[in-house]
């Protein structure tokens, strides 16, 4: 929620945290994020999201009691990308699905 509500930088915006990894001991947070847009786009969001990785820090201890707070790195996650291509692709490649309408002279016949 801190990445949508809280940060101002005008290079973060259209951004899904898709899921986050945390080691073992608690140290490392890689927070997986997906971006809209272009490749330039998502480097300079995450240029920004690694710059606010201090305040998020912040925040993050003050929600949390545990002897180290996570330092925090963004990865980009190309599985949403990935996903919608292939579908794109899929759809190219397949013939159309049959409307419902076209299924009732199947039926009549029976």
């Amino acid at each position: 929620m801190a990445i949508l509500a809280d940060l101002k930088d005008p290079r973060i915006h259209d951004v899904t945290v898709t899921h986050v990894e945390v080691s073992p001991d608690m140290r490392q947070a890689k927070v997986y994020v997906s971006v809209m847009g272009s490749e330039q786009a998502q480097q300079l969001c995450l240029h920004g999201l690694q710059s606010a990785a201090g305040y998020l820090q912040q925040k993050i201890a003050k929600r949390i009691d545990t002897r180290y707070t996570p330092r925090i790195t963004f990865e980009l996650d190309m599985g949403v990308k990935k996903s919608i291509a292939i579908a794109k692709l899929l759809d190219d490649v397949l013939p159309p699905e049959p409307a419902a309408d076209d299924n009732e002279w199947l039926d009549e016949e029976e």
